[in-house]
């Protein structure tokens, strides 16, 4: 009887690790390192026909680091070398950070998802909407049918814009947040309160400068600037050393020069390079230097569902709600949706695109890209200084890491 009962014990358990049709073991593909070499080919390519100075790549799946490279020029001008360890300005790459660090906040209980904006900064009260986006503040104004939300800051729902458009809200948008010299976050986040909005609240989908906000509030709930939380909270203790809003005499010459094309479409030094020291405006938009190996700490974090080397940064639960659709259908890249701070691969046939339903992602205006693929278990980082930017080294990105998993 005994042994009966343990064959049927071992057949039980048997059954619970084999793969019914149709499913598959997460994480369980490999991925060759033969077949990545066109990945360093592809980048290669675009360094020496000079329409990029240089990339560094770095790719980990199941664990482990499978790929990592450093190819072309830090500086085009003087033919320095692109390093492993080289820093990047990455623009928009801060906006998943900071959506991080502020959803921290919220697991210790400081609001709720649906609280009213204007409950923590009362400046927001009173904003109003364009009727008319392309005519601004001139074509009327109107009270919002509903207050802007927190959730609605982070899935970039909120009506707000980011100034990238051509429209004079837009335009506003600039001149109150870029175009004047802020002396803290919190001064141009009172000033991006002036400013109207695209449109209602909840009623689209529009890139913004919200994460300036949530920047601000993470002040407002923890007592300490933003570079000073993330710091404690993230940075040391992940161990992402090179990541920050100022850099030391040491990083600084580590620093990747920005770079973009003259007008004979050749690849130069871009006239104004980003200020490494003296920054005060702690922005949640695009403010944080860091390194592919910094990131890549920051996004394994993540695919770990919120835990590294022993301590929890985030609940999976949290990670869930932050990668599922938010923004109700409305982001408008095929195959994808919004959640908070994240887009997410949605439909792998509508996006044309390799990949996994579930990868969450986001790039940077200087062709900084990232996604985390939780069924491969896979962190893939591509990391350059180029302008304007681009989604095109970001599909490349996915090509040629995806056709390398077997």
């Amino acid at each position: 009887m005994k042994i009966k009962s343990l064959l049927s014990l071992f057949l039980a358990l048997g059954l619970l690790f084999t793969t019914l049709p149709g499913q598959e073991l997460l994480g369980q593909s490999t991925i060759s390192e033969e077949r990545l070499l066109r990945y360093d080919e592809f980048v290669q390519t675009e360094v020496d026909e000079g329409r990029l100075a240089g990339a560094v790549t770095l790719v980990y799946k199941n664990g482990d680091k499978v790929h990592e490279s450093a190819l072309g020029y830090s500086n085009i001008q003087t033919k320095e070398p692109m390093g492993l360890d080289q820093i990047f300005f990455i623009q928009s790459m801060t906006k998943p950070i900071i959506t991080v660090a502020f959803m921290m906040l919220y697991e210790e209980g400081h609001f709720m998802l649906n609280d009213p904006l204007h409950k923590y900064l009362p400046e927001f009260k009173d904003v109003m909407v364009a009727k008319d986006p392309k005519l601004g503040s001139e074509g009327g104004l109107e009270a919002p049918k509903s207050p802007i939300t927190l959730a609605q800051l982070m899935s970039h729902t909120a009506g707000l814009s980011h100034g990238l458009g051509s429209s004079k809200v837009d335009r506003e948008v600039v001149q109150a947040l870029y175009y004047t010299q802020h002396p803290n976050i919190a001064a141009r986040v009172s000033a991006y309160a002036k400013a109207p909005l695209m449109g209602h609240p909840g009623e689209q989908w529009y890139y913004s400068a919200s994460p300036d906000i949530l920047s601000r509030l993470i002040e407002v709930f923890s007592g300490q600037t933003t570079a000073a939380f993330l710091q404690e909270r993230l940075f040391d203790p992940l161990g992402m050393k090179d990541t920050g809003y100022n850099l030391t005499p040491e990083q600084q010459k580590r620093m990747a020069m920005l770079h973009t094309s003259n007008e004979e479409g050749n690849l130069i030094l871009a006239e104004r390079q980003t200020p490494t020291s003296g920054n005060v405006v702690f922005a949640g938009a695009n403010a944080l230097f860091s390194t592919a190996q910094d990131y890549g700490k920051f996004a394994r974090m993540l695919l770990n569902e919120g835990e590294w080397e022993g301590k929890r940064y985030l609940s999976p639960k949290t990670i869930e709600i932050m990668t599922i659709d938010q923004a109700d259908g409305m982001f408008q890249d095929p195959g994808q949706v919004f959640g908070f701070g994240f887009g997410i691969l949605d439909d792998l046939a509508d996006s044309k695109a390799l990949g996994s339903a579930g990868q969450y992602y986001w790039n940077g205006a200087y062709c900084t890209y990232f996604f985390v693929d939780p069924k491969e278990d896979m962190v893939s980082i591509m990391m350059t200084q180029t302008a304007p930017f681009s989604m095109y080294y970001f599909a490349k990105m996915r090509q040629m890491v995806y056709q390398a998993v077997e």
